[in-house]
């Protein structure tokens, strides 16, 4: 199997040269898609590969990385941001599958471990993405009788892990476009959606909160909207609301997802409430749940640092040192 890596991008020269010392060795063919850079990324570029391309920005990832595949000549098509890695031991699986692909499969997703360190804290996400395509699809035939072409693509989960390792986290570039797309009107589908959701419940600060707020608001009652998009919606307006002081409102949300299954998002959420109102007794019991009786549905951490802390912070301000030490070290067992 021949691979064509594809990537954009733009003022990397902090991270470029990490990622392609990483996979460059892997890889049949190397392209870069620069959309304006005015460091040195391409100069870094150069020494991997005569394949670069310039492309005038349009505010539109799909066009660019479009144009990037226009170019790959490979059997399949490696997509990789520049602030991720393949670490020794991905590199090692990653090798091992280029070998032994089946010819059937069209697409590969690898799963994704992001660390962002922002301020004293980790912001630790995990989830699987697709990245390697088949360039040329073949058409089957599927079905002994009313037979029909296979539409959806075979679909393989591989052992690779790709470590994405930015230096800051892009919040600031990925929120405005996101607001862009909704002072226009346009409708999110479920994947852009579950993004900006994300984005902002991780790393949105309280004036990014309250700018998406109304739209959130909006999804919750939007029947094209699944449960999942609707739990999610309502975990940043409650956060939102919650840092406006706005108790009404973080309630009403609060509530649409308690009222079914409650996820470690809307746990930590009460349980900040209540010990930011002093009501530490009440905060222990949903910093609980959400460490230990609910699932995380955006943010990993709430599932486990976050909470942790919470009980932490929560027992040592009651005076149980001992149970602070127990929460503390439960902490250090999952860093």
């Amino acid at each position: 199997m021949r691979i064509s890596l594809c990537m954009i991008v733009k003022d990397e020269e902090r991270v470029l040269k990490r990622c392609l010392d990483s996979i460059a060795g892997l890889v049949d063919e190397v392209i870069i898609v620069d959309t304006g850079s005015v460091d040195k990324t391409k100069d870094i570029a150069k020494e991997y590969t005569d394949q670069i391309y310039d492309f005038e920005w349009i505010d539109d990832f799909s066009a660019a990385r479009n144009f990037a595949f226009s170019h790959a000549t490979m059997e399949y098509v490696l997509t990789m941001d520049a602030d991720e890695v393949l670490e020794k031991d991905a590199q090692r699986s990653f090798k091992s599958l280029k070998e032994c692909l089946l010819p059937e499969i069209e697409v590969v997703r690898m799963r994704c471990i992001t660390r962002i360190e922002k301020d004293v804290d980790h912001i630790f996400d995990e989830e699987w993405r697709l990245k390697l395509f088949k360039r040329q699809r073949e058409f089957v035939w599927e079905g002994t009788i009313h037979e029909m072409v296979r539409l959806e693509p075979v679909i393989y989960d591989s052992d690779v892990v790709i470590t994405h390792l930015p230096l800051e986290a892009h919040e600031d570039r990925n929120l405005e476009n996101f607001r862009n797309q909704v002072r226009k009107g346009m409708w999110l589908n479920k994947r852009l959606h579950d993004m900006y959701a994300k984005e902002l419940y991780l790393l949105g600060s309280e004036t990014d909160l309250e700018e998406g707020m109304a739209f959130f608001m909006d999804s919750t009652i939007d029947e094209k909207r699944d449960q999942e998009e609707v739990t999610k919606a309502c975990c940043v307006v409650a956060k939102a609301a919650r840092s406006m002081e706005e108790p009404v409102i973080f309630f009403k949300y609060v509530s649409k997802v308690i009222s079914g299954k409650a996820c470690s998002e809307i746990c930590c959420e009460l349980g900040h409430f209540y010990e930011d109102a002093g009501d530490l007794e009440e905060a222990v019991i949903w910093y609980y749940k959400a460490a230990y009786k609910a699932k995380p549905v955006m943010s990993i951490a709430s599932g486990k640092q976050e909470p942790l802390r919470g009980l932490a912070r929560c027992y040592e301000s009651m005076g149980a040192e001992e149970k602070a030490a127990q929460y503390l070290e439960a902490l250090e067992k999952v860093k």
